[in-house]
């Protein structure tokens, strides 16, 4: 009989992907493996990794990082710290493209203001964001464009009129994001 690879020698995956604040508090987290199989165990990962990377300067790149035999890619942006985990076997390129991905995501339905405030407020697009990025640690979609667009559609479907007007100016900016780069 053949072997049958694991379903984590198959394709890459993502352990969990975190937002935290300035400060190393959670503002969005979603976790893909059972490796924390506890809140307090979470919780303690986040704080380790917040003070492992919070001397580094990885404003305007991402940095890559080995943390408790995992590969981290990180980014902050003004009082917002990105992450990405993946097992240390991960494609640093990948988990770098998840990263990105996000953030762009992010910085297209926020309308160019990405800050904790504003993330706080438009906290349902964020986790929807992560959603249309990864599902149960499997990379489904690293395209900003597309995912701010799903997201989009996604949200409009049971939204007040005035979450409908921030997801227009949402595709509206994503519109602009696309043309310009198609542009250049």
């Amino acid at each position: 009989m053949a072997h049958i690879l694991a379903s984590d020698d198959c394709c890459p995956s993502v352990k969990n992907i975190l937002l935290l604040d300035s400060e190393g508090k959670r503002v969005a987290v979603k976790y893909f493996s059972d490796e924390w199989p506890t809140n307090n165990s979470k919780l303690a990962f986040e704080k380790a990794l917040f003070a492992k990377t919070l001397r580094t300067n990885a404003r305007m790149e991402a940095e890559i990082v080995m943390f408790q035999d995992n590969i981290v890619v990180y980014k902050f942006v003004q009082d917002l710290h990105f992450f990405v985990t993946g097992g240390d076997h991960e494609n640093e390129l990948l988990l770098a493209a998840v990263l990105q991905g996000f953030f762009d995501a992010v910085t297209l339905l926020l309308r160019n203001s990405v800050d904790k405030r504003e993330a706080l407020e438009n906290l349902d697009l964020i986790f929807l964001c992560l959603d249309e990025i990864v599902d149960q640690g499997i990379i489904l979609e690293t395209d900003p464009s597309v995912i701010a667009g799903k997201v989009a559609i996604h949200s409009m479907d049971g939204a007040a009129p005035l979450a409908e007007q921030t997801i227009s100016q949402a595709l509206a900016t994503a519109r602009e994001h696309l043309t310009r780069t198609l542009l250049t």
